[in-house]
């Protein structure tokens, strides 16, 4: 039995090529000399997203680029609030991290996009994400939501990964079992492991991760660096793989 349906995240996945967040804003920093340690901005993302967690300050609305304009901006005031922001950056403006990072995530949203395509000729797509409550308009934003035939995300349906009640959730609205479903996702903890327990088979996209002590070993189907791999092979349920 071939593999009929595809899961995919969307922080980190689609949008940074598997890059956790935290370490592609970190290299935005480093990239505009922006002086304040790395834990120190560690704190800072980490104390904002809990916030927006919290608050509803990311409105249905909000673009991408305006959901990072608030991200940046929050951290920013974090930093200088708690005085680990030198004054020597005080000319530096969050806003040209933000036009920096979308550029970046605009390009990667392309090239999956394109995978995506390609992938659907196939194989029915859905998203999973944990999401701010504007996925919706961000996957317009960037052309993606005519891929999927179902997007389930956490701020809409009360359940965060990684539980893996959302996805069952996105199974149902698939109309698809566990085992005729692959599950595509950078992060061991929100998308493999829950993704595994169900009975899908799981493909870690491995890029650059928050922490350095995570292995795939024993967790992940498949290891991939790039969407692409998905083209060049037929993945059949847990992992057997066949290249064409």
């Amino acid at each position: 039995m071939d593999i009929k349906g595809y899961i995919f995240d969307f922080g980190g996945t689609l949008d940074t090529a598997g890059v956790h967040w935290g370490k592609a804003v970190w290299h935005a920093y480093e990239r505009h000399g922006v002086n304040v340690g790395e834990a120190a901005f560690r704190e800072a993302y980490v104390q904002v997203e809990r916030r927006l967690g919290r608050e509803d300050i990311i409105r249905p609305d909000f673009t991408f680029f305006q959901t990072l304009d608030v991200k940046l901006s929050l951290q920013f005031d974090y930093l200088k609030e708690k005085k680990y922001l030198c004054t020597r950056n005080a000319e530096i403006s969050p806003r040209a991290l933000v036009e920096d990072l979308y550029q970046r995530v605009a390009a990667n949203v392309r090239h999956s996009a394109d995978v995506l395509a390609e992938l659907g000729k196939k194989a029915t797509l859905a998203l999973v994400s944990n999401f701010y409550g504007n996925l919706e308009t961000v996957l317009h934003e960037f052309a993606l939501a005519p891929l999927f035939q179902s997007v389930t995300e956490s701020a809409q349906v009360g359940l965060r990964k990684p539980d893996s009640r959302i996805f069952s959730l996105a199974l149902e609205a698939m109309g698809m079992e566990a085992c005729e479903v692959a599950v595509v996702g950078d992060s061991l903890k929100n998308d493999i492991r829950p993704a595994h327990e169900l009975g899908c088979t799981t493909i870690w996209l491995k890029g650059e991760g928050w922490n350095d002590d995570e292995t795939a070993e024993g967790q992940a189907d498949r290891v991939i660096s790039d969407l692409a791999e998905l083209l060049s092979c037929n993945i059949s349920p847990k992992g057997t793989l066949y290249r064409i």
